[in-house]
């Protein structure tokens, strides 16, 4: 749940509901209602959690999955959005460029010299649905197949 989520940040950085609120540039009373389950955090909220405190990941933050602290395995791979020569980026036709090699996302073929090149598990019968990108501005753009 965000809530225990949010509040194991709180004890991790030992920070007080104020001073994260202070630090987080919101009033106290939004913290006390997002913790309380008064209210649901907004995406400007989780995305400036996510900036304000390196060791928080997305999918740990919003499904409680992958390790908190991030790991350091996790913290050096290539993201998304880093502009190294191994990492993937997305473009307008829904394909990502993975090694320098054109992959469509919502293909269900897979092919074990890009995909999985740096895996080590058998190829799957899943597609992407769907990919949603935000922005640090807290806009997104979301792709659907």
């Amino acid at each position: 749940m965000f809530t225990s989520r949010l509040q194991k940040i709180l004890s991790f950085y030992e920070l007080s509901a104020s001073a994260f609120a202070e630090k987080m540039g919101v009033g106290r009373s939004s913290i006390s209602h997002i913790i309380s389950g008064r209210n649901k955090p907004s995406l400007d909220f989780v995305l400036h959690i996510l900036e304000n405190f390196k060791e928080v990941s997305f999918e740990w933050l919003m499904f409680g999955k992958g390790d908190f602290p991030k790991n350091e395995i996790m913290a050096s791979s290539p993201s998304l959005f880093s502009n190294s020569k191994d990492s993937q980026v997305i473009d307008n036709q829904k394909n990502v460029t993975v090694n320098d090699e054109k992959v469509n996302l919502f293909s269900n073929e897979t092919s074990n010299n890009t995909v999985l090149k740096n895996k080590e598990e058998k190829p799957t019968n899943k597609t992407i649905e769907r990919i949603i990108v935000f922005y640090t501005d807290g806009t997104f753009n979301e792709y659907k197949n």
